[in-house]
């Protein structure tokens, strides 16, 4: 099941997530794949977003496509060591057309400062 969700999340742009076990819908966001590792930054920097949740909380679930897994939260031990492969990593997947100007701006420091992984609870 991990490799399908992996999978999933290389090869579509959104993947949902659900912040907290209290919330009933979705957000689609970005995410990436670096060594079977799930990544994502946040874009919105207030302190009513996904990643803010997390904090406080770092149980939730991702979706990809009809699986819906649960998942812990975390600020990863390793985000220095990593920063560059995830900074490729989304260049990799969304500098393209009408995504470009957000794949440049989520590789810039303050959304690096936003770096969270999901792991999944199978």
């Amino acid at each position: 099941m991990q490799q399908v969700i992996l999978d999933k999340i290389k090869t579509n742009s959104l993947t949902g997530i659900r912040a907290g076990n209290t919330r009933d819908s979705f957000l689609d966001i970005w995410m990436v794949v670096v060594d079977n590792r799930i990544f994502a930054r946040s874009w919105g920097l207030s302190e009513r977003s996904w990643y803010s949740q997390f904090l406080t909380d770092p149980s939730g679930a991702i979706r990809c496509g009809e699986h819906i897994v649960p998942i812990l939260a975390r600020v990863p031990d390793d985000v220095l060591q990593l920063t560059d492969r995830i900074n490729q990593a989304y260049l990799e997947k969304y500098n393209k057309g009408d995504n470009a100007v957000y794949a440049q701006g989520i590789i810039r420091p303050e959304h690096i400062a936003k770096t969270m992984e999901f792991v999944p609870v199978f």
